[in-house]
């Protein structure tokens, strides 16, 4: 089957550039920054099609984000000229469904209220799988994952393994599944993300005194950096392992982390390379790296207006709302 052409998206591509300005944007992320209170920087997300949230509970705030992240996915996959791109954005969702469940295992069944609605199996498909133990309606790739997680924590009661086990399997399905689009840049972004996760694990395990044999299991193939060097860290050290022109600032604030510095400067390091990367969709009139970016950055202004909104309930000043917030693609 042949791979479907740039052309084909000129009209989404159009229509998401036309939404530029219904978005939340730096100046009015801002705006919300400056606000004098909690209602105020609420009242802003209004000019982007949110309901008032003036006064809102914490439980009213995720539902709205919740309906609002569920609302632009639908959309652009019914837009989309290949429904694997939004598929291969759902992924997420589902792990995370996943994590929730597995850690939920032997407790009292109220994990369901944390699940998003937003990943391919919806919760109460996952959840009757789960519990049920009949796969028949989940992705064989994602069902082995939850099983196996399952049983990882069930033989060591250690939930890190478990997570890391769902990690590796999230980026082997992404990996699978943005293969066959028609763009690299996806696949590209994939990459990257792994590499930072994998120099993110790097600097904990080293900073936490960790035995090499955890960086070991954590380290995710399918990377930039090979997953069998990253253990070479702990006789090179951080820079010369991820020495890659876009990691290198990155590993530089991350070894300066493992001898002592705090992580917050690395941390936000690592995002901002992912969010770099993503602005290079904005050299691109039409196709499918303009839906890539577009999903990344509605996620990032979600999760940037809770913080601050969050962040104003909280008590917390303009200056430390910034420092919080990481660079977003806008």
């Amino acid at each position: 089957m042949s791979k479907v052409k740039s052309t084909e998206y000129l009209f989404l591509s159009t229509y998401i550039r036309a939404r530029e300005n219904a978005r939340l944007g730096e100046k009015r992320l801002e705006q919300m920054v400056e606000a004098a209170d909690f209602d105020e920087a609420a009242r802003v997300l209004t000019e982007c099609g949110f309901p008032d949230l003036a006064g809102a509970s914490d439980a009213r705030l995720e539902e709205v984000f919740a309906a609002r992240r569920a609302d632009f996915l639908g959309e652009m996959e019914k837009l989309c000229p290949e429904k694997q791109l939004v598929t291969a954005y759902r992924l997420k969702y589902d792990y995370h469904n996943a994590k929730v469940l597995v850690k939920s295992e032997g407790g009292p069944r109220d994990a369901e209220r944390l699940l998003s609605a937003c990943g391919r199996v919806a919760p109460k498909v996952l959840a009757e799988a789960f519990y049920g133990d009949d796969w028949r309606d989940v992705p064989e790739a994602f069902a082995q994952a939850v099983r196996e997680a399952r049983t990882t924590l069930t033989r060591t009661s250690n939930p890190q393994l478990a997570d890391m086990g769902l990690d590796k399997a999230y980026f082997a399905e992404m990996l699978a599944i943005t293969g066959t689009l028609s763009t690299g840049f996806y696949t590209g972004y994939v990459r990257l993300s792994i590499d930072i996760a994998n120099l993110r694990s790097a600097v904990r395990c080293i900073r936490g005194h960790m035995d090499e044999g955890i960086l070991r299991t954590a380290a995710i193939s399918g990377g930039n950096v090979p997953a069998e060097s990253i253990c070479r860290v702990y006789g090179e050290g951080v820079e010369e392992v991820f020495h890659d022109r876009a990691l290198a600032a990155c590993a530089q604030l991350g070894q300066q982390a493992v001898n002592g510095a705090p992580l917050a400067d690395f941390e936000r390091c690592c995002d901002n390379v992912l969010t770099e990367y993503l602005t290079g969709a904005k050299r691109v009139s039409f196709g499918p790296e303009v839906v890539v970016a577009y999903l990344a950055s509605l996620e990032a202004e979600i999760t940037a207006a809770r913080m601050v909104l969050l962040g104003k309930r909280g008590g917390l000043g303009a200056d430390a709302l910034r420092e919080r917030l990481r660079e977003s693609y806008v």
